[in-house]
């Protein structure tokens, strides 16, 4: 069983890595700023920082359970590079909105693609699943024949 989850668990910890990465640059940009919790607000140069780690972390469990149901119903491998490529996104994303509001864009939207395409994996594999499993109809044997 665990030959079948493995890359998606390893993707899994490094998506928590990173969001912990995210969370300690709050706190960096807290200390760098004088903002103190609960306060979310400052100079910009703080609250890029602050947006950028809460929408990816308001994404994250998104991402997560679109990564598995991806990975447990279509590829493992497939859903598993799949977010790699959100991860690097999400990186870039934030390291971009740190920067300029508008430097966020257009990792946010490639970011935003890949959650499309494995929502599409995880709807075309459960389907299948679904159809093979309750009403014996195997779609793949039909578009090979």
């Amino acid at each position: 069983m665990l030959d079948q989850i493995h890359l998606l668990a390893a993707v899994t910890v490094l998506g928590v890595l990173e969001q912990a990465y995210f969370f300690l640059q709050v706190i960096y940009a807290r200390r760098a700023f004088g903002i103190s919790p609960p306060k979310i607000s400052g100079p910009p140069e703080f609250e890029r920082v602050f947006r950028a780690q809460v929408n990816s972390s308001e994404y994250f469990p998104v991402f997560l359970a679109l990564l598995w149901q991806a990975g447990l119903f279509f590829h493992q491998g497939l859903a598993a590079a799949l977010g790699l490529l959100y991860l690097c996104s999400r990186y870039c994303y934030f390291m971009g909105y740190r920067t300029s509001s508008s430097e966020r864009l257009a990792p946010m939207y490639f970011s935003a693609g890949v959650l499309w395409i494995l929502l599409a994996l995880a709807a075309l594999g459960i389907s299948h699943f679904f159809l093979s499993h309750y009403v014996g109809l195997d779609v793949l044997q039909l578009l090979t024949v």
